[in-house]
C-alpha cells in the first residue's frame, strides 16, 4: 500500500499490522485509530499521518519517528502531536541527552 491515498479514509480499529504504508496519505483519516488500531510492523516511512488521531494505537515510537508528518495528530497517549514534542524536549534536557 505504498503510496497510497488514504487521507479522510474511515479506518475505525483498522489492524494495518505489517502493512508497507510508506509514503501513504494518511491525513485527517476518519478513522481515528483510538479503539486501539494495531500497527505491528507496519512501515510508515514517510507517511503523512498529520491530523489523524492515535490514541491507544499500538504503534512504536520508532515508527513516529518514520513518518513525514504528524502535524496536528493525536498521539496514542492523547496528547497533540506539538504537546507530546516539547514534553519529549524536556525529559531529553533533564535527561541529559
Amino acid at each position: 500500500m505504498n503510496d497510497a491515498k488514504l487521507n479522510g479514509a474511515y479506518l475505525y480499529d483498522t489492524d494495518l499490522s505489517g502493512a508497507d504504508m510508506s509514503g501513504a496519505d494518511l491525513s485527517d483519516a476518519e478513522g481515528r485509530f483510538e479503539s486501539g488500531a494495531r500497527m505491528i510492523r507496519t512501515s510508515l516511512d514517510g507517511a503523512d499521518l498529520s491530523g489523524v488521531d492515535l490514541t491507544n494505537a499500538r504503534i512504536t515510537e520508532e515508527q513516529l519517528r518514520e513518518a513525514e508528518s504528524l502535524e496536528g495528530a493525536t498521539m496514542p497517549d492523547g496528547r497533540k502531536h506539538e504537546d507530546w514534542l516539547k514534553d519529549k524536549e524536556g525529559r531529553m534536557k533533564t535527561d541529559g541527552n
